[in-house]
Formats: C-alpha cells, structure tokens, sequence
C-alpha cells in the first residue's frame, strides 16, 4: 500500500490518486495529514504537498487538487522526455510535473466547463483542447505518467513487487440503424422509392427491391458476422441498439417490431447489450428513462451501458443524469474526427462532477477510435498504419483499448471497404506477444 502524506484531503486528490495509483498500477492508497503516522509507515509511501518533510520521495504540489469550483488556469506544456507535462514542480520534486493535477485537469474534462467553440451539433471538438493544440492528443498521457511515478516509486523501494495489468481490447458496436431498407414500414419505404427514382438512384431502388422481396441480406445486416468475430473473441462485446422515437436525428425501425426485439435478444445471448441514447434523450431525463425501461424490458436484466448519439455530452448534465438513472457505464468520451485520447488516459474511470465537488459511480469507458475518424485516411495502408500507431501506444502503458464500430461499417458499402479487416486487426492485436 502506498501512503500519501499531504496538508490537506480533498476529493478531488483522492479521485486522482486512485486512478493513477490504484486503477492504472494497481496499487492500494491511503492518505495522511499526521506526520507521526508518515514516519512510521514501513512500505511505499510519498509527499505530496508544498514542501518536502525531510528527506522522503516528494512531488510538489499545484495548487488545483485543493481548490473548488472552476477557474481559468495558466497551463504551460513542456517536453518531457518521450512525452509531454504540464504544472512545473521546480527542483525540490521527485518528477519534474504535478502529474496529479494535470490528470485531473484532463480527466475531469476541465476545460470543457471553460468557454469553448462547438460544432453544428453541440459537441466540443479535438481541436479546442489542449492536448490537440500541444500534440499529445496521441498519447494516453495519463498512463504514461502513472508509468514515470511507479519507475520512480521502484527506484525508491526496490523491493516492492508491483502488480502487472494486461492489454485489452473493448469492442463497441454502435447500432443507430439496425437495416437500411428491412423493417422501415409502407410509407418510408414508398418514401424511400420516391426518393431513390428522384434522385436517378436505380442501383439503390434495384437493391432496396431485391432485399424487400428477401432475394438478398440487407446491407446493414451484418449481425451474423459480428456473432461470429465475438465467437472468436475473449471479451464482450458491447452493442448499442438504438431504440429511441423515430425523428430528424433517430431514424431506427420501432422496437415494437417483433424482428427488431429477436435480434436485440440473440445479441444479447452473445455480447453485453446496451442503448445508443436518442438524440433528445441527451436534454430530457424522462425520455432517457423511458429508453432505459423499453431496453430492460427486452433484455431481462438492468442496463449497464449507453453511449450518446452523434458523441454528444452536455457536461455535467449527460452524466449526472446517467448516475440519477443508475446507468453504470458510459462509451461517449471521445472525438468523431479524430483518433486519441480525449480523456488523456486507456483505463476506464469514474465521472468526477466538478460543480459538486464528488466523486460519482458512473463509470466513463473512453473510446480512442471512431471508424468515422479513420475515412480521412485514404488508403487501407494508411489506415492501417494509423491503427497501428494507436495500438501501439496503448500496449506500452497495458491499457485498454476501446474502438467504435457501426453495424453498417461491417456492410459491402463501397465507403466501408476493408472495415472488417481492420476491426479484425484491431482484435487480433489483443492475442499479439
């Protein structure tokens, strides 16, 4: 167990702390405001406050993990080594940054609280934060971090025998339109004819004709494949049926269809079964609640996961209502256009709600990869290559890695060509030596 003497316990030090030290090391933490007790600590213990005791392992501390509330703060990043830091410690310090204060100005989305531009829908983009705007968008920092205080902590006590964790890879498939022609009722079918004839869509009208009088399998229907990937795979999947009204932003088929009810039950007969939260469901609790329920009643067992449609989070608002609905996990952290770390970490952890000072139960699982974010590459090589990268990364700090995938990526659609092997290669990188 790791003893942390500072001057004063607030939540915010002991939700970082334990993210750092028991979530990604794996090492128990306690906290101390009494000299006496420090000193006569006999394990792996550390300062963490304005100036060092005597002679013990000290990290200097940013005045941040003390505070209440939300103020605009100077931040300053710097090279470190094969990494980037923020909040200087000066001399004195053990680590050159307060990666305490810095982990939880990232993990506690912070600046997402501060001004900021959004997009069309809302959303706060990767290039209004900081860690796009300094470059270590790419790195889960976080963990690096964690990485530098445990060589630090091994240097100090040498024979302290610390727990190794493994990689992993958490597979999220987002299902906002379950089929694409199948199951959409007369008149947004003749809709949809009307639309394709308009448009001089032939090949789209021969298709939707051909899959209406059950001559081929509907281009969004890939379930069979991904059954038969998680067949092969050791973790669970986690699929997200959309399940909300039908309306500008939700077009899925009504879950009062007996088809659409069957397959959200095969599925969840294989992977853990969750909802893709509707559009309006993100500003109104009643609606959220009323998904919940439809879902529980499908699936027979609480719902434990959600994910926000388009990735939009109103924070706090998003999640407070999740922890008011007892919904435990949540996919939505993360950026659509771009692959990386919007959390600064690849290790699940909980929402810290800034405006009350606590730390919640809900569990914020970020994603790294969006499929959307990888059509700017042009080339299955280059895709590739970017995976790769992001892998990579992950392994090095045995994080977890969590990709996003839509049921139609896996389709024979010509945008989505060579999906299937990459989110194999994405799998396969979790049985790599």
């Amino acid at each position: 167990m790791l003893l942390v003497y500072t001057h004063k316990i607030t939540p915010r030090l002991k939700f970082t702390f334990k993210h750092i030290c028991k979530r990604i090391l794996g090492l128990d933490v306690k906290f101390t405001s009494k000299v006496e007790d420090f000193i006569a600590h006999d394990s792996l213990k550390m300062s963490y406050t304005k100036q060092p005791l005597s002679n013990e392992l000290f990290v200097r501390s940013h005045h941040l993990l003390f505070e209440h509330g939300i103020s605009d703060i100077d931040i300053s990043v710097l090279q470190w080594e094969n990494t980037k830091g923020f909040f200087p410690t000066g001399e004195r310090s053990d680590l050159p940054f307060d990666i305490f204060a810095a982990s939880f100005y990232l993990l506690s989305r912070y600046e997402e609280y501060l001004p900021h531009v959004k997009d069309d829908f809302g959303r706060f983009m990767a290039k209004e934060s900081l860690a796009y705007k300094h470059r270590f968008l790419s790195q889960p920092v976080v963990d690096i971090w964690a990485y530098k205080l445990r060589d630090v902590l091994q240097e100090r006590f040498p024979e302290f025998d610390f727990p190794n964790r493994s990689y992993k890879v958490q597979p999220v498939i987002d299902v906002p339109m379950a089929y694409y022609f199948r199951k959409k009722g007369l008149l947004r079918s003749i809709g949809g004819t009307l639309a394709d004839i308009g448009r001089f869509r032939f090949k789209q009208l021969y298709q939707r004709y051909s899959v209406l009088m059950g001559f081929k399998r509907d281009p969004y229907d890939t379930f069979k494949w991904i059954v038969t990937k998680q067949k092969q795979c050791d973790s669970k999947f986690i699929v997200l049926f959309l399940i909300g009204d039908y309306s500008t932003y939700d077009k899925n088929i009504s879950i009062n269809k007996k088809d659409f009810v069957s397959l959200i039950k095969s599925m969840a007969d294989y992977c853990h079964v969750g909802i893709k939260a509707s559009y309006f469901a993100l500003e109104d609790i009643s609606v959220l609640k009323k998904e919940k329920l439809k879902m529980e009643a499908v699936i027979n067992r609480d719902l434990q996961a959600v994910r926000h449609s388009f990735s939009k989070l109103n924070l706090p608002q998003s999640y407070r209502n999740l922890v008011e609905l007892e919904i435990h996990r949540d996919y939505t952290m993360g950026y659509i256009d771009t692959l990386g770390f919007r959390a600064g970490t690849c290790t699940p952890f909980q929402f810290y709600d800034l405006d009350f000072e606590v730390q919640t139960p809900l569990q914020i699982n970020p994603y790294h990869c969006l499929d959307f974010a990888l059509l700017k590459y042009h080339s299955e090589l280059d895709k590739r290559e970017h995976l790769q990268k992001l892998i990579k990364e992950i392994k090095e700090v045995n994080g977890t890695f969590t990709p996003v995938f839509h049921n139609y990526t896996f389709s024979n659609i010509d945008r989505w060509n060579g999906f299937r092997s990459l989110f194999t290669l994405i799998l396969d990188s979790a049985n790599e030596g």
